[in-house]
């Protein structure tokens, strides 16, 4: 469907040379209110001062670094013909979520080992926190006018319209055409398993299930919302996000009950010992 609207400025501030863009603030709002829910359960929890603030200072900057190695390998013919410094340009655009995730988890990963603490306690902590970042991190994408889906028909456009603010639908009316807004399916979505894993963990679940319901339910959410999405990393013909969700769903349920039946699975999520089953 054709349309014409007044769009949202997708600079914050400027400052001289300096240009600040709601997409940057956005997004470090989503990380800071996650750090301070994540360091407000670790408090609760008894694990070490600051445990999870020493994480993320390295974690950040990795998952950064990761996502758009990620994305630049998915996308490698369209830098074949540049210079090598457009592979660095990530304010040009370019990053994607799971290669920020595989950052952040590896680097979970050697930090608890080198720390001696719980892997699985330190993911349970956070994965909320992860959550919650990613659903408000989609409205930096709907500054930008990106992460949407295809375009909608007039019938779609009279039913979204009963519903949703202005705001919204001008911002999605992009070069004259009106699109999905899929950054907002993704976030609502987020938002829910957000609301799942505190119900989840009130249950005191075995550790490690509430990081593996993180990610099994984000990808979940994330298969059927990719195939809506125009702008998709394809590799073979297949949509790598999907491809990846498939995995990380199957990959998720066969340690629940690998950890459940060797043995491994030891403590619940407040750190208390699973009783043997009689």
């Amino acid at each position: 469907m054709t349309c014409s609207a007044p769009t949202l400025d997708r600079v914050f501030l400027e400052i001289g040379p300096l240009t600040i863009y709601w997409y940057g603030v956005i997004i470090a709002f989503g990380a800071f209110l996650g750090l301070y829910l994540a360091t407000r359960e670790s408090d609760r929890l008894g694990l070490k001062k600051d445990l999870v603030v020493d994480l993320v200072v390295f974690a950040i900057p990795i998952a950064i670094i990761c996502a758009r190695i990620y994305y630049v390998i998915f996308e490698w013919e369209q830098y074949e013909g540049g210079t090598w410094w457009d592979v660095f340009a990530i304010w040009n655009g370019g990053i994607a979520i799971h290669g920020a995730l595989i950052g952040a988890v590896l680097t979970a990963i050697v930090f608890t080992r080198v720390r001696k603490v719980s892997f699985w306690q330190l993911a349970d902590v956070i994965a909320p926190s992860i959550i919650l970042g990613q659903a408000i991190g989609r409205w930096g994408n709907f500054m930008n006018q990106e992460a949407h889906g295809g375009a909608i028909s007039e019938a779609t456009y009279n039913s979204f319209h009963q519903y949703l603010p202005d705001f919204i639908m001008n911002q999605m009316c992009i070069d004259g055409i009106m699109y999905h807004p899929t950054f907002l399916y993704e976030s609502f979505w987020d938002i829910l398993v957000f609301i799942f894993l505190l119900f989840l963990r009130r249950f005191n679940p075995v550790r490690g299930e509430v990081f593996l319901s993180y990610a099994m339910t984000y990808s979940v959410g994330r298969f059927f919302i990719e195939g809506m999405r125009t702008d998709s990393l394809v590799s073979g013909g297949l949509r790598a996000a999907q491809v990846i969700s498939i995995v990380i769903i199957v990959v998720g349920i066969a340690l629940i009950i690998y950890r459940r039946k060797s043995g491994m699975a030891k403590y619940r999520y407040d750190g208390t010992k699973v009783k043997p089953k009689k």
